[in-house]
């Protein structure tokens, strides 16, 4: 088995961010040692909510210290791949259940010099990556249903987490796998010891009284 991962990596998520002091926000975490900021971007399709689009994202280039892991949460997201590109820009992770041509799009970010991502929903069996693995720099296992914040964790995702883990090794493979939804430090452990490399929290990180000590229990530092 695998061995596991003492130390997570943190991806906040700047749709929990005051949104009418988001450069202060951003400035404020990336200085307590986050690795990546996650940008939600939702399309009022897929998800049933409207976020933001690349220029509010773009607006954070020369305030974001760490590099862009961007979650597009939209139909046929390659309509917008191209739009999301900077210079901060590392990953850019779509849904499995959004693309028609799933192969195509994984080609077209990884023409743009970008790492791919691809995420699965919470009823989505972890399986149907399989043939995909190989073209895949991230996996993005969703632990609620994408489209709201601050939802309860779902321990269904633990199983699929390890799922790739053990894939990963089998296949010798090295994509990340990162869990995105109702993570904190209280229960980041759960997912830590599934197998887990990124997490992503918001409400956890920017809502906390203490952001740097929750940053830290998150990562296990």
């Amino acid at each position: 088995m695998a061995k596991i991962r003492e130390h997570s990596l943190i991806s906040p998520s700047i749709l929990a961010a005051d949104f009418a002091r988001l450069g202060e926000d951003v400035k404020d975490v990336c200085d307590r040692g986050i690795d990546y900021l996650h940008v939600d971007v939702m399309d009022g399709a897929f998800v049933p909510n409207i976020s933001f689009g690349a220029a509010v994202m773009k607006s954070l280039n020369d305030i974001a210290t760490v590099p862009y892991d961007v979650h597009l949460m939209v139909e046929e997201p390659i309509r917008y791949i191209k739009d999301f590109v900077t210079d901060n820009t590392e990953f850019i992770t779509v849904h499995q259940e959004a693309c028609k041509d799933l192969a195509g799009t994984l080609k077209a970010i990884h023409d743009l010099g970008i790492k791919t991502g691809v995420s699965i929903k919470p009823g989505t069996a972890p399986e149907v990556l399989d043939e995909f693995l190989p073209d895949i720099d991230m996996i993005l296992v969703m632990s609620v249903e994408p489209g709201f914040g601050g939802q309860k964790f779902m321990d269904n995702s633990l199983p699929k987490i390890s799922y790739y883990r053990d894939k990963r090794e089998e296949l010798g493979l090295d994509y990340l796998i990162e869990v995105d939804g109702g993570i904190g430090s209280g229960n980041a452990h759960l997912v830590r010891d599934a197998g887990v490399d990124v997490i992503v929290a918001g409400s956890a990180v920017f809502k906390a009284a203490d952001r740097t000590a929750e940053i830290k229990g998150i990562k296990n530092l």
